[in-house]
């Protein structure tokens, strides 16, 4: 990501500083002017010059650039008359043929692209819907909630092909609800992000914002005709966008992924390999197991762009792609600096987690102290992001208001009007680099999802058995952040912590489902008389009571169970796992099987797939699986 961007500008040194007398403000390139279209006319673009050329291949299916405007005039055509510019329109498809054919009729109707995911909680889409002027859902009708199942239905023909595709998919309009908040009209998607009420936070974006990242991409990757363009960021998240909206700009194939293949990085890899995918964009807990053995041979993959969590190792001598730390919030159109890695850098910067790099052309990046002023070079701070970036806002003015702020007076920032605060912890280093170190807020990430505690204190206490409920983010020293949950129970209220998690997920995505629920009589109270959330976070940091070998659980008596008892344990920071647990109903979600995976396979030389771990009743019946596979293979060799 540095190949295209210069070494940043920095802002005027107003005064001595601490460090280099350098201020922490940096300017990526100027973004392009000289783009001759928008984001929908360049697919177009290629629509006329290459008709024929593939747009989308999923398996054995393909579907050239002339087929998927055609079929993209079919469902406008449809449409038409009930959904207009500027409508919102929720979109619960996975990744496929049919999720790109209706992010390009939508972009031509001019309505708003709200991406939802396939299977969106019940209770989180009847949430959005109150709080939004949603015009339809678009998804299989098996799979809306009650709500839009019984509305009215028009079917669309989309592709019905493909390893994620829905054989059936309507429009189902429900009468909006009074009050709900309409998006602006030139908003090009939106995209939810968690909220501190309980509900989540709708971002909007404008087509330019999201024109100037592909420029961006474009450049950096060097996609074009031939490419194969991955797509395989889970589609309630805004970085599907960067990928879809990449490859249908650049005349290049898109190649939906698998399910499985998000979860297990073994499948990852014969995935690429086996669809000749050679750019690709992955979540960084999928990428970092790769980055701990020998690359893989026999890949295309010219550039891999990864983001959403710290990253924290770098690649190897062996890579044979570019890798790029990414970093941005939905805020700032999906990537606002990055930090690109080759082979030939590899122990040229020495040990330590990657920077997030520089910021990408038409961004400007402040480190501001608690004054918001800009920090000297080497300072901590907060990270503000103004330029072309920026989202339009949220949907919510107030909101906007707080986080979309004027720049500093006298701070001197040519061409930037509004500043985004981050939240996030940085350092601008002397050479323009950031490191990032973490929130300044109660805000955290998990496997890559900004969450906000409240949101998930907020659905918990919507349980009539629950009277109040506190959320702590523990982590474990260089391992993943999780989430625990205090609850206290109305008198009387006689429910249980796994009732709790199964209630819960109705209302959150994956990531924010807390890893464990513990019962409590109160809450301690810290010297102001408020909930002392530092000392339950420590207290969530040790283990259980009882957490020990010996409370009466079964211990592990085979090798699988030892390797599976062990590896589970670590990930979800919970000693008190047993064997007869479920994986899911201890906290463990579709990030965690992937690094489960990745920890049975490296202890065990068994690789198992994501879907018959997930499936297994038990923790006990994984270990069986793995002890079986293992007795196999010595058998097969013997």
């Amino acid at each position: 990501m540095t190949g295209t961007t210069t070494s940043p500008t920095t802002g005027p040194a107003t005064g001595d500083t601490a460090g280099s007398g350098l201020l922490s403000v940096a300017h990526g390139d100027p973004a392009r002017e000289d783009t001759p279209a928008g984001v929908l006319a360049l697919f177009e673009t290629w629509v006329h010059r290459t008709p024929r050329a593939p747009a989308v291949t999923d398996g054995g299916h393909t579907w050239t650039y002339q087929q998927l405007d055609a079929a993209a005039d079919e469902v406008v055509a449809v449409l038409r008359d009930r959904v207009g510019a500027g409508d919102l329109v929720g979109v619960c498809l996975d990744r496929s043929a049919a999720l790109v054919v209706t992010a390009v009729a939508l972009a031509r109707i001019g309505a708003v692209y709200l991406p939802l995911g396939p299977r969106p909680g019940e209770r989180r889409v009847d949430a959005v819907t109150e709080d939004l002027d949603v015009a339809c859902l678009i998804g299989d009708p098996a799979l809306l909630p009650p709500r839009h199942r019984a509305a009215d239905h028009i079917a669309l023909a989309l592709p019905a092909e493909g390893a994620n595709a829905a054989g059936t998919v309507v429009a189902a309009f429900a009468p909006p609800r009074s009050g709900a908040l309409r998006a602006p009209r030139e908003a090009f998607y939106a995209v939810l992000t968690s909220g501190s009420t309980g509900r989540p936070k709708a971002v909007v974006v404008g087509e330019p914002a999201l024109g100037s990242l592909l420029d961006w991409y474009r450049a950096e990757t060097g996609l074009a005709p031939g490419d194969r363009q991955s797509l395989l960021i889970g589609v309630a998240f805004d970085p599907h966008l960067m990928e879809l909206w990449a490859g249908l700009t650049s005349g290049a194939t898109l190649v939906p992924a698998p399910d499985d293949v998000r979860w297990d990085t073994g499948l990852l890899v014969s995935w690429w390999r086996e669809a000749a995918v050679s750019v690709a964009v992955a979540a960084t807990p999928t990428v970092e197991p790769l980055l701990e053995r020998p690359w893989p041979e026999g890949l295309v993959l010219r550039h891999l762009v990864v983001g959403g969590d710290r990253m924290r190792r770098r690649p190897g001598a062996d890579v044979t792609a570019t890798v790029h730390n990414a970093y941005g919030p939905a805020e700032a159109t999906v990537v606002t600096t990055a930090h690109a890695m080759r082979a030939e850098d590899a122990g040229a910067e020495g040990p330590g987690a990657p920077p997030i790099g520089v910021p990408v052309p038409g961004v400007t990046v402040v480190v501001t102290g608690a004054d918001g002023r800009p920090v000297a070079r080497g300072e901590e701070g907060e990270l503000l992001i103004g330029g072309t970036a920026l989202a339009l806002g949220y949907l919510d003015p107030a909101l906007t208001a707080a986080r979309f702020t004027a720049p500093a007076p006298g701070l001197g920032l040519p061409g930037v009007s509004r500043l985004y605060r981050t939240g996030d912890r940085v350092r601008m280093r002397r050479d323009g680099r950031l490191e990032f170190l973490g929130r300044l807020d109660d805000q955290v990430k998990i496997s890559g999802v900004r969450i906000e505690p409240a949101e998930v204190e907020a659905a918990l206490e919507r349980d009539p058995a629950v009277l109040g409920a506190v959320v702590t983010a523990p982590g474990t020293p260089g391992g993943p952040t999780r989430l625990v949950a205090y609850v206290r129970l109305a008198p009387g209220a006689t429910t249980s912590a796994e009732a709790l998690l199964t209630a819960v997920r109705a209302w959150l995505p994956e990531q924010a489902v807390p890893s464990a629920v513990r019962l409590v009589d109160s809450f301690p109270l810290d010297a102001n008389g408020k909930v002392d959330r530092a000392g339950l976070t420590r207290e969530a940091s040790a283990p259980d009571a009882g957490d020990t070998a010996g409370s009466g659980r079964p211990a592990p008596s085979t090798p699988g169970e030892r390797i599976v008892l062990d590896a589970v344990r670590d990930l979800l920071a919970r000693p008190s796992t047993a064997l007869t647990d479920n994986f899911t109903r201890v906290g463990g979600t579709s990030i965690v099987a992937a690094r489960l995976l990745t920890a049975i396979e490296r202890e065990s030389g068994v690789r198992l797939r994501a879907p018959e771990l997930l499936r297994q009743p038990d923790l006990r019946a994984i270990a069986a699986l793995v002890d079986r596979r293992r007795e196999a293979a010595r058998a097969g060799g013997a």
